[in-house]
């Protein structure tokens, strides 16, 4: 379903942008259902807030243990000085992830169609695995910056055999948080990993804890500072979907506007990489991962 120019774009920027990928009935019912799941949910006394500004510091067991199952995540600002939220709870949280894919049966069905599975053919993957899944609110007024990053950094294999999948389920305008991307940057490597400081990883001392013992560490390979003279916005309409290369520099900065900028993550890696224990992401031996 790709071209040949399309593939030879995607591996010159780093980054393919497909207008009308999803039908806006999909759109709706997944925004409808997402609304659902949050109606639903009802927070305890675990709050999990989600910064990747300060992501060792709110590296929680709730956010660590996350990756084979369903659970809800605050924006940074949701919550006053007392601890109170400042609006209601469907207007509060920044995600929900992230196994969306696997254990609910709407997202299952959107994330495992015949499209996603040519797609992920067409970029390579022999035997594609969905890793990750992630339903992004952007809040009106309080959605929060995703700074600038690579997403190998978060989920790295060997060879790196990943590809992320952004569905925008709105509009994404500069005005409501769209991704912004620097083209070609793809090509500068791996700059970090986001690991667990329990596991040791290639080029690092066994049982390594960082001071102050967090429960996870960013080990610095490159500590250039981003270009980010280089960003260009990536303004989309609804449907789009924007497949991003795992070591392409992207970010997104906070929703100020009155408008929402909801958007569906998929990450998929092929199983013929390695996927290291010392990821902050695992999962649970009884839940292995699915295929397409």
């Amino acid at each position: 379903m790709l071209t040949s120019e399309q593939i030879r774009k995607y591996e010159e920027d780093g980054y393919l942008v497909l207008p009308a990928f999803v039908e806006r009935k999909a759109c709706d019912r997944l925004r409808n259902h997402a609304e659902e799941l949050l109606r639903d949910f009802e927070p305890q006394e675990v709050v999990s807030i989600f910064s990747t500004r300060q992501q060792t510091r709110t590296s929680d067991d709730y956010f660590l243990e996350s990756g084979d199952k369903i659970r809800f995540f605050f924006e940074e600002n949701a919550f006053d000085a007392n601890g109170i939220l400042r609006q209601s709870k469907e207007r509060s949280i920044n995600k929900i992830g992230h196994a969306l894919h696997d254990l609910d049966p709407v997202f299952d069905e959107f994330s495992r169609c015949t499209a996603v599975k040519e797609l992920a053919r067409a970029l390579g993957f022999s035997d594609p695995r969905l890793l990750q899944s992630m339903y992004i609110f952007k809040q009106p007024n309080i959605g929060g910056e995703v700074s600038c990053h690579q997403d190998a950094t978060f989920l790295f294999t060997k060879p790196l055999r990943v590809l992320g999948l952004w569905f925008a389920l709105e509009n994404a305008t500069i005005e409501n948080g769209c991704l912004w991307a620097i083209p070609g940057g793809h090509k500068a490597g791996l700059k970090s990993r986001f690991l667990r400081a329990s596991v040791s990883a290639e080029g690092s001392e066994a049982g390594y804890c960082p001071p102050g013992d967090p429960k996870t560490y960013f080990q610095i390979l490159d500590d250039t500072p981003w270009p980010e003279d280089e960003l260009i916005p990536l303004e989309v309409e609804e449907g789009t979907l924007i497949v991003l290369h795992p070591l392409l520099p992207h970010l997104s900065r906070e929703n100020r506007s009155p408008k929402s900028r909801h958007a569906y993550t998929l990450h998929i890696i092929d199983s013929s990489a390695d996927y290291p224990k010392e990821n902050w992401l695992q999962r649970s031996p009884d839940m292995p991962l699915r295929g397409l």
